[in-house]
């Protein structure tokens, strides 16, 4: 899918998928992000991996897929991999958020 509208996927995030499609053994795994309708601030992140392309989904670096409909609430995002004391786990920024639940799953839009 050819889009104007983009995503940030940093160094981070590129290199975790790396390691994770070595330690499977598929090198045709994805992050698919979706934003689905619900949490507790009326949007929220679905984050899966896939190793399928459907058609409409949009690519970036070759490290995460998304659908046609959460796209535009993704532009400009940044995904990345954080490591924490509490944890490690993929992230967004996401300059579409007027704001975010405390867990940072779910998101209100500006949209």
């Amino acid at each position: 899918m050819t889009t104007d509208l983009n995503m940030t996927i940093l160094d981070s995030a590129v290199a975790r998928l790396g390691e994770m499609r070595k330690q499977q053994g598929n090198p045709a795994l994805l992050l698919r992000v979706t934003v689905l309708g619900g949490g507790c601030a009326g949007f929220k992140y679905q984050l899966d991996f896939d190793d399928k392309k459907e058609d409409g989904d949009a690519v970036f670096r070759d490290t995460v897929v998304t659908d046609a409909d959460s796209l535009p609430f993704l532009h400009n995002a940044e995904i990345y991999y954080e490591t924490s004391l509490m944890g490690a786990a993929f992230k967004i920024k996401n300059p579409n958020a007027a704001s975010s639940c405390g867990c940072g799953k779910s998101f209100s839009t500006k949209m």
